[in-house]
């Protein structure tokens, strides 16, 4: 037989000669390869033949025919026929497991249907499964009694999940699953516990993409769990012996919503542990195969052989110079293919196995995880491949290999920068170039699903941050010094590798945009990017109102696509191919990006007014798409397309854009960073193998700071021409300049994908994927802050204690302590890394910027206002508070405003009480950028020199207050107004805004209508407030006791009551002539109201039961105390005394008098002796307080005087007299002088008057009063 003649030889270098056959025979032309001998009598192919199939030495004689595929096919068959047997020996020696025939094959494990209990569906197969019950529950068709056993659960959610083992008699229903039995075992891992009928802490929280590994141990009787092949721990010993055939089957229990992916077996395991067997064995035929691509890989290996000059191995560097590679790794491949193929068709199920595993593994080997990568051997495999018609299955389970690879695949830092997913990203966009398998993978019905899974990146739990950050440190941190260089070391590197994926995602995002499906009609390239970006919004819309459907995709998903679309419109496309069809890109600078573009700008209202499926439920500013439709009905919605010049709604003295001299924050060269990379792999689709790696394709450099190298941040904006002919605008501050609504252009339709477009999504993949990271990330950065306070603190306690006891408790408290803050401090790393990287600061800068300029714009045209969508307005109030608060700060506070987004505080100020937007929330949310805003000094000069803000704000700000905006409307004054008042030079406070103080005393004044309404409404306020804060505190001090949520309740009505009547003190300091002229119904008001607030302070007994209530976090006694509502009182009192010395004022309205005349004198009184008593020197710096206590003391005397004179009146007269009868039945003080009409109720003008602010009834019969008649007058 030809096979007997192939054993003999050893294995050396020799030389090949290629001999064309001259016989005539059929093979004549065919060029032959066969054996010479060198001077040392080597034979070089047949040594090279027994290295690539792995033979021993002198396995193969001196070949005396070609080498062909058939040759080469009859060595496997010869060599490799024993794996047949051995595998079949193994899984017949597989004792302990019994998988009953569901339908699918009778070794096939799957959920069992007759099993589930609530609702599990197979979303994707074979076993990607979702509960859409409130709790389902099911087991596998398979059981174990003897041997050690596992399976592996990849986690598509990371929520409440119970995974284990069962057996029969653990019972399923609504609310009970695995773990709730007897004999059922499982781990949480949303919740960290185990679960055998009662729950216990174990293990670690799991996050999306997480492998766990169900393992048990029957040999011990154990059950154990893994999570990304680390151990979490025995979870369960002496677990009930099961006899055979009545074993433990694998088991799951899922919330509604969660998702996860079983592999019984049917797939290579993520992470095998030793000793442990799958529950479903490979097929027959995978032993084999997987030897067939170990010999393809050898093969391959040679070609890097030939192309290097110091391969280590010195018997192959002589084999390379002597036989040529090239003429025999033809005929090697090829009958490699030929068998392996052949062995896949004999078993078709065994595809999935081998492409998934063995397959994948030959590709990633050949190519390389980390670069330099070698893309011509990768080439020339997958041009083998490719020849064989049944090599689209395998690809297609290669490429869901390499989706799967980037959900599960971890950051290790030892791997920096080429860690994590990036491998497998490389390689899919590297074969993805191929225009055959992109269409394979288009074609695809997991085209989405897996294009998501490309798009995914893992996040770290609390241990995996320990791992990726094992050095922590943190200014001020008593930490080794040795820390700080590690840690800076270790971001570096972590930035790194973020940054080699996020290039990846765009690399293939690139692919897809390109990409020109094979239809008819034929599709403009980006049809299918914008299908796959449609298509996973519309599944997450329900994210926007915090509930997950089935199939919400991972929230990484929408992070990754919105860096992408990012940096495409930020830093540029970096492709001429994609600009060329790209409208917008028509006559402009390819290498600017779009959000940078100054000059005209325009936006096609299709996005607002087109009646599509994808964009009708999503709320509008006018209310629902439907509503807005049918109250301003829009016609020729694709016909429109709005024009402005960038900047045109600034003030001309502060415009800064992207054309004038100073540029915007976004575009300052100084803050460029090395984030943008330009790509090191080629973007094109080559039908056949490329020669090698192909030419760099520039990204963008330094687009942004090439575009405004003609200015700088400092320089002077250049002159305007005046706006004088333009029409003004019907706010009447604002001319309009250059704004147009122009008909679409003939050829442009909405079908082609245009930049706009790309930035509409953009906005919505930030409010529903961005918003809630940066909310996370701002939770951990305030903890951080607050948590490293706790720390230092309890160091100085440590440094100032003497008592051992306490000594020994303080730093078993600092140890705790300084565990949250490494924790906090690792975890602001990570979002650091992640998120606040300077380019997408830079793009989110620039984002803001043409937003709020459209919206700008867009407010002029009411038809089209109301069809704005809301997540535009959300999406730019967080991403400027976001840009605002950034760690490190994208810019200084100084400039941040100024220098680009002037035009925000046009828009949150015009429009936070505009009655065209129906939602309150976004209402409220303006309100509350302005209320933080002005806190702070940078931005409150932005408010100063604002148009919008001179002519509008304060009396907007007065009208605004009511019941559901007062919180905000109160800070916003407050911080206007602070500086001025009683106590508050301490902390050495200024005054905040002399400008705003003198606009809202000029409003207050000029409009009396709308000042009075505001002061009404804050007496209310003001006594609701100290109503519940004396309810509450005597509450608790009725149980004796103080509950967190309590006492932080009280603290936050307690600093509402001094926000208040700070607020009120500045009223009575500004508009004095508000209480002391006219009637004395404001007056009496406020004294009844500052008497209220004495009387609620001073009763409280305890006085350290008091100060307990007001403590909070982080904050000393000497900061939060009494005084911070005495002050502001006395305040009130010394402004009213200053103003009520003027004649006019004493001739109107006597405060003492008034003050005299309440009830309860000793109360009164004793308020105010407690207020002259108390120790006011720690609410002041220098010797100012004492004149001011000197004036109070004063009128305290004559209040006293006052009094006491008033009451030997009383007694004087004795016993009643006519006019009692006269006297109001409300306050007993005052005559009853005025009469409702029409029910003839007669009362004192004061009580009618402040009961009518509130109640046009009246408040003896409760009739509706149309007039209220002097009595007096009929008289």
């Amino acid at each position: 037989m030809a096979e007997d003649s192939l054993r003999i030889g050893g294995l050396s270098s020799g030389l090949a000669v290629i001999l064309n056959g001259e016989d005539g025979t059929e093979n004549s032309s065919k060029t032959r390869l066969v054996s010479h001998c060198d001077d040392f009598c080597h034979q070089s192919v047949e040594r090279t033949l027994e290295y690539v199939f792995g033979l021993p030495n002198k396995s193969i004689r001196p070949l005396t025919i070609p080498v062909d595929s058939n040759f080469v096919r009859s060595i496997i068959k010869n060599e490799f026929s024993n794996f047949h047997v051995n595998l079949d020996s193994l899984i017949r020696n597989m004792n302990g497991l019994c998988i009953y025939d569901n339908g699918c094959g009778p070794h096939v494990v799957v959920l069992e249907d007759i099993s589930i209990c609530g609702d599990i569906r197979i979303i994707k197969p074979p076993l990607l499964v979702e509960s859409l019950a409130m709790f389902s529950s099911a087991r596998a068709n398979a059981c174990v009694w003897k041997g050690k056993w596992m399976y592996e659960v990849i986690l598509e959610t990371s929520g409440i999940q119970q995974l284990g083992w069962v057996t029969l008699s653990c019972p399923f229903t609504d609310n009970k699953g695995v773990g709730d039995a007897e004999d059922s075992y499982a781990f949480d891992g949303r919740r960290e516990k185990k679960w055998n009928k009662e729950a216990e802490s174990y293990g670690q929280s799991w996050v999306v993409g997480d492998v766990i590994g169900c393992c048990i141990d029957l040999d011990c009787d154990q059950i154990s769990f893994y999570r990304n092949g680390i151990s979490l721990g025995v979870a369960f010993h002496a677990i009930r012996k099961i006899r055979p055939g009545f074993g433990y089957y694998p088991a799951i229990s899922l919330s509604q919503g969660e998702r996860c992916e079983l592999n019984f077996g049917s797939r290579p395991f993520k992470y095998p542990i030793e000793g442990y067997l799958p529950i479903q064995s490979p097929s027959s035929v995978t032993l084999f195969a997987t030897q067939l691509l170990r010999c393809l890989s050898r093969l391959l290996d040679m070609q890097s052989m030939e192309r290097d000059e110091h391969y280590s191995i010195e018997k192959l560097r002589r084999l390379r110079t002597l036989v040529s590679f090239e003429e025999l790794f033809d005929p090697v491949s090829q009958g490699i293919c030929e068998e392996f193929f052949h062995l896949l068709e004999t078993d078709a199920g065994s595809v999935e196995y081998i492409g998934w595993g063995p397959f994948l593994s030959l590709m990633m080997e050949v190519f390389g995880v980390q670069a330099p990568h070698d893309y011509s051997s990768l080439d020339k495999a997958v041009d083998v491949f490719l020849k064989f018609e049944g090599s689209h299955l395998l690809f297609e389970h290669l490429i869901g290999a390499l989706s799967c690879g980037c959900k599960t695949r971890s950051l290790v830092l030892t791997e920096c920068p080429y860690s994590g997913s990036y491998s497998y990203l490389a390689l899919a966009c590297h074969i993805l170039r191929r225009e055959e398998l992109m269409v394979l993978w288009w074609k695809s019905s997991d085209f989405e699903f897996l294009f998501e899974g490309f798009l995914s990146q893992k996040s770290p739990n609390k241990q995996d941050l320990e791992c990726l950050m094992p050095s922590v440190w943190w200014p001020g941190s008593c930490e080794d010094v040795s820390h700080e260089s590690g840690m800076i070391l270790t971001t570096t590197a972590l930035s790194k590798a973020i940054n080699k994926i996020e290039e990846k995602h765009r690399d293939l995002c690139r692919l897809v945009i390109q990409f020109i499906p094979p239809l008819t009609p034929p599709q403009l390239p980006g049809s299918v990017f914008r299908t796959f970006v449609q298509n996973l919004l519309l599944k997450k819309r329900g994210a926007d109102h915090n509930v997950l459907p089935p199939g919400v995709s991972s929230n990484s998903v929408l992070v990754s696509l919105f860096t992408v679309i990012l940096h495409f419109l930020s830093e540029g496309f970096g492709m001429r191919d994609i600009c060329g069809w790209l409208k917008s890109c028509e006559m402009v600078d390819l290498n600017i990006g779009f959000l940078h573009r100054g000059g005209q700008r325009s936006f096609p209202m299709y996005l607002f007014l087109k009646n599509d499926p994808h964009r009708t439920d999503i709320s509008r500013l006018g209310g629902s798409f439907s509503h807005v439709l049918n109250s301003n009905p829009s016609n020729n919605e694709e016909a429109e397309v709005i024009r402005w010049e960038e900047g045109c709604m600034d003030d001309e003295e502060t415009r800064v854009t992207h054309s004038t001299w100073q540029k915007p924050c976004c575009c300052s060269s100084s803050s460029y960073d090395d984030f943008t990379r330009i790509s090191k792999d080629p973007i094109r689709y080559t039908a056949k193998s490329s020669t090698g790696h192909c030419n760099h394709i520039p990204e963008r450099s330094a687009h942004v700071a090439a575009e405004c190298s003609a200015g700088s941040l400092t320089d002077e904006i250049v002159d305007k021409p005046s706006s004088s002919e333009q029409s003004e605008s019907e706010l009447g501050y604002r001319p309009v300049q250059h704004v147009v609504i122009v008909p679409q252009e003939n050829g442009v339709s909405s079908a082609m994908l245009q930049e706009e477009e790309l930035l509409d999504a953009l906005l919505l993949l930030y409010h529903i994927g961005l918003a809630p990271n940066f909310k996370q990330a701002s939770y951990y950065m305030s903890h951080q802050s607050q948590s490293i306070s706790v720390l230092d603190e309890t160091d100085k306690q440590i440094r100032e204690g003497t008592c051992s006891e306490q000594l020994k408790r303080l730093k078993e408290a600092r140890n705790c302590y300084r565990e949250e803050v490494i924790d906090f401090v690792r975890h602001c790393t990570w979002y650091r890394i992640s998120l606040f990287s300077q380019w997408k600061q830079r793009g989110m800068y620039a984002m803001c910027m043409w937003i709020v300029q459209l919206l700008l714009v867009l407010s002029k045209v009411d038809s089209l206002f109301f069809y704005i969508p809301e997540f535009y307005l959300e999406t730019l109030v967080d991403c400027f508070h976001v840009l605002r608060k950034s760690d490190p700060p994208f810019v200084a506070p100084a400039i941040f405003v100024k220098q680009g987004l002037a035009s925000f505080v046009t828009f949150v100020v015009v429009h936070f009480n505009d009655p065209r937007i129906s939602s309150a929330d976004l209402k409220d949310l303006l309100l509350h950028s302005i209320s933080v805003l002005v806190q702070y000094k940078e931005y409150l000069a932005a408010f100063e020199s604002n148009e919008a803000a001179i002519h509008i704000l304060p009396t907007a700000l007065i009208s605004a207050f009511d019941q559901r905006s007062w919180i905000p409307v109160t800070n916003i004054l407050l911080r206007l107004c602070r500086g001025s008042g009683f106590g508050s030079s301490k902390h050495g406070e200024s005054s905040s805004s002399v400008v705003f103080q003198r606009l809202l005393r000029e409003a207050c004044i000029n409009d009396k209508d709308l000042f009075s309404a505001f002061l009404n409404r804050l007496f209310n306020t003001l006594s609701w407030t100290m109503t519940e804060f004396s309810v509450s505190m005597r509450e608790m001090q009725e149980k004796f006791q103080v509950l967190e949520f309590q006492q932080r309740k009280c603290s936050v009505i307690f600093d509402l009551s001094c926000n208040l009547t700070r607020v009120l003190e500045f009223c009575t300091h500004e508009i004095p002539q508000a209480f002391l002229l006219g009637t004395d119904t404001n007056l009496r008001r406020l004294t009844e109201l500052i008497i209220f607030i004495l009387n609620h302070i001073t009763s409280a007994t305890d006085a350290e039961f008091f100060d307990l209530l007001l403590r909070r976090h982080g904050h000393s006694l000497e900061k939060v105390n009494r005084g911070m509502i005495l002050a502001p009182l006395v305040g009130i009192i010394l402004n009213l005394l200053d103003a009520s010395s003027g004649a006019e004022c004493r001739e109107h309205n006597d405060v003492v008098g008034v003050f005299a005349s309440m009830d309860c004198p000793k109360t009164v009184h004793c308020g105010f002796q407690y207020l002259l008593d108390y120790n006011w020197a720690g609410s002041f710096r220098g010797d100012a307080y004492p004149g001011k206590l000197g004036q109070l003391e004063n009128f305290v005397s004559i209040l006293i005087s006052r009094t006491e004179s008033q009451v030997v009146d009383k007694m004087g007269y004795g016993g009643e007299t006519e006019e009692d009868d006269n006297t109001c039945c409300i306050c007993y003080t005052g005559e009853a002088d005025a009469r409702f009409v029409p029910c003839s109720h007669i009362s004192c003008s004061g009580c009618i008057t402040r009961h009518l602010l509130n109640c046009r009834r009246c408040f003896f019969c409760n009739a509706t009063v149309t007039e209220v008649v002097s009595i007096t007058n009929e008289l």
